[in-house]
């Protein structure tokens, strides 16, 4: 597998969850969250450097422990719950060159997705470099509820999103399976030239390539009910988690 050195692999993880507090370093597993993403990207055998993007001294010191660079940790002014991606991947990027380091591909792996493997990780990155002319690649999944039957609320009345008909049947009419795919974006991973962010101010540009999560690659751990799942998912073997053969962080080590 090509793994050219000016790859790297960004875990971002800010301190500041609302709906699920330190989501980034919640435990499962045995070992706090984040670790499952940063173990899976050095594994993975892709990148040249894994290096998480962090507002928190406590979630640096986690995160070198298994593995991970922490050269600096974030601003406040771009670690807010509102704060948009390209914010910290150009500074992130930026803040490398000026210290020498300079990577021309990037990949974003947040670590509210922890059953995404090395082999997912190897997978995407395969794809990737078969289309030298894409700005990205996104991982998607299969919509669950799909848009064409969403509606809107205005002045008492509902109208549908997608104003779409098969026919003279409209989308939200129409059976599921004449409807066509939706594809909705999850978390779990992302890969793209740095020139994008860099250059044209956008995380994925225009040319982005479709990476389709299997199984629960794609599983998300944002809301209360989604810990509680996760959990259940390991219990019943339905999923596996990254291998770590490093001993559990210790807060008072």
């Amino acid at each position: 597998m090509s793994k050219p050195s000016r790859a790297v692999a960004f875990i971002p993880a800010r301190s500041g969850s609302k709906r699920v507090r330190n989501k980034n370093i919640l435990p499962l597993g045995g070992h706090p969250i984040m670790a499952y993403s940063i173990r899976a990207a050095i594994d993975s055998g892709v990148f040249g450097s894994v290096i998480c993007a962090t507002d928190s001294e406590l979630y640096a010191d986690i995160a070198r422990h298994y593995g991970a660079e922490v050269p600096f940790l974030r601003s406040a002014e771009i670690s807010g719950d509102k704060s948009p991606d390209i914010e910290w991947v150009v500074w992130m990027l930026n803040q490398l060159t000026a210290i020498g380091c300079h990577f021309d591909i990037f990949s974003i792996l947040r670590p509210t997705s922890p059953f995404r493997l090395p082999e997912t990780i190897q997978r995407a990155w395969s794809t990737f470099l078969a289309d030298p002319g894409a700005d990205s690649l996104r991982a998607v999944e299969k919509c669950k509820q799909h848009p064409g039957k969403m509606w809107v609320i205005r002045g008492g009345r509902m109208l549908p999103l997608l104003p779409f008909s098969n026919g003279d049947t409209p989308w939200h009419s129409s059976q599921y399976a004449s409807l066509p795919l939706v594809y909705a974006q999850d978390a779990s991973l992302e890969i793209a030239w740095s020139r994008v962010p860099l250059k044209l101010n956008s995380i994925a540009g225009e040319a982005i390539i479709p990476f389709v999560s299997q199984g629960y690659e794609g599983f998300d751990i944002n809301e209360p009910e989604d810990c509680w799942l996760a959990e259940r998912l390991l219990d019943t073997k339905a999923t596996v988690l990254p291998t770590i053969d490093i001993e559990p962080y210790k807060v008072n080590e």
